[in-house]
């Protein structure tokens, strides 16, 4: 007897998943401490940051019955040489699909892709207090590595960012640059 399907697919995102993504999005701008945005990014904008991701590292989507239920990806984490193998990572997800393994499956298929790709490191900020996210990051493998106090300003008080890091895998003795990313 065949299993039943996954109750959601990861894939790559593509120009049709935007306007998904920043619906997910929005609400942590608008009513969170979460993302450090004021306003809620035009979809064009979050278009040019889909496709500026896209040139060199992956973001990825996880869909449901057709319909995208969360988001995954990674940035550069500093622009000098010395960083180039090691990526930040951030992840959405619907509040309806909080707790279902979907931002774990989301993060293990982006580290995955990360560690074919070279890197050897992963990075995410938290900002503080958010015990659920420090709790997620934490059975993902990151341990913490400091705090910028008081690093941001939001609805009228200042924020502590929490970072955490994941060594994907052993640092080379001479590590070759990373390839750059291409979407399927």
């Amino acid at each position: 007897m065949a299993s039943p399907p996954a109750p959601y697919i990861i894939r790559d995102a593509t120009p049709a998943d935007v306007a998904p993504m920043l619906a997910i999005y929005a609400p942590f701008v608008a009513g969170t401490t979460i993302s450090f945005e004021y306003e809620v990014p035009t979809l064009a904008d979050f278009a040019g940051r889909v496709q500026k991701v896209q040139r060199s590292l992956p973001w990825l989507v996880a869909e449901s019955n057709g319909q995208v239920i969360g988001y995954a990806y990674a940035s550069a984490h500093r622009e000098r040489a010395a960083y180039q193998w090691s990526a930040d990572s951030s992840v959405y997800v619907q509040a309806a699909h909080h707790g279902a393994g979907v931002a774990r499956q989301l993060y293990a298929q982006l580290f995955a892709r990360l560690t074919q790709l070279g890197y050897v490191n992963v990075y995410a900020g938290i900002t503080q207090p958010n015990p659920r996210s420090e709790g997620f990051h934490r059975a993902c493998g990151f341990e913490p590595v400091g705090t910028y106090r008081q690093v941001g300003y939001k609805f009228g008080q200042w924020h502590d960012v929490q970072w955490l890091a994941k060594q994907l895998r052993p640092a080379p003795a001479e590590p070759v640059p990373p390839r750059a990313y291409r979407p399927a």
